[in-house]
């Protein structure tokens, strides 16, 4: 997709719906709430608070990292998100000082770095502000469906209002595991187009590339919700931890 930047995917009308786009909140809270202790915590693409918030209510320090203002902005409109540390830029970079007992990517957002690179560079980036005893969590979803997609694109219809039809289409690129993505608004105010470009990896490409970071695959579950992770789980949550710890 020619001169997409990702910040593109995050503008303003997408930070306001965004809150809509999950249910799992309370689960993920939970699990997360578990590997945190004590904290502190850091959320890579903290984005409106979905998670960070509830955590930080459970008593768990809650800093953040997001290239999006308008994401960022929208956390500030909430109760407690004034008192979050957030650093704007490059998640993939890790661009804050100090240690963390828990580090954690959500909702495939591992996957907005577009190459091997830089998907690598975050893991070790994120190793370097582990504590000893530290966790990275992924949630990534599978992607083998995208194999199985005729002429390796789709069109989808998500909503078809009275004044209104939403789409979202795909194409897809097996060579360089790259999803080129719109969701299309079709309405009588016009068109309105937000792409988004992704660089999926397979569990095994993660584990690989934590193993190149010094991390190892504690566990890996098939949901927030700790559900076993079989070849039909369409939800991935992969637990890292240092090499060499008992």
């Amino acid at each position: 997709m020619r001169d997409y930047e990702p910040a593109m995917s995050f503008d303003e009308e997408v930070a306001a719906q965004y809150d809509h786009l999950r249910g799992d909140e309370a689960e993920t809270v939970a699990f997360l709430a578990q590997l945190a202790g004590e904290g502190p915590a850091l959320e890579l693409a903290i984005g409106t608070g979905r998670i960070a918030l509830p955590l930080a209510a459970n008593g768990v320090r809650v800093d953040g990292i997001d290239i999006s203002e308008a994401m960022v902005a929208q956390l500030r409109g909430k109760p407690g998100g004034e008192q979050l540390a957030i650093t704007i830029g490059n998640f993939r970079d890790v661009p804050v000082d100090g240690t963390y007992r828990l580090i954690y990517v959500v909702y495939n957002t591992l996957f907005n770095l577009l190459t091997q690179d830089d998907q690598v560079r975050c893991f070790e980036n994120v190793a370097s502000h582990l504590t000893e005893d530290g966790a990275f969590v992924v949630e990534a979803g599978p992607p083998d469906f995208l194999y199985r997609l005729p002429g390796h694109q789709y069109v989808e219809a998500e909503a078809i209002e009275v004044d209104s039809v939403k789409l979202d289409v795909a194409r897809h690129d097996p060579v360089t595991q790259r999803l080129e993505e719109s969701h299309v608004t079709l309405s009588r105010d016009g068109v309105r187009l937000n792409p988004i470009v992704t660089r999926y990896a397979w569990p095994s490409e993660l584990d690989l590339m934590g193993r190149i970071a010094g991390l190892r695959l504690k566990e890996r579950w098939g949901g927030w919700d700790r559900r076993p992770y079989t070849a039909d789980s369409r939800n991935i949550v992969s637990v890292y931890e240092r090499r060499g710890r008992a």
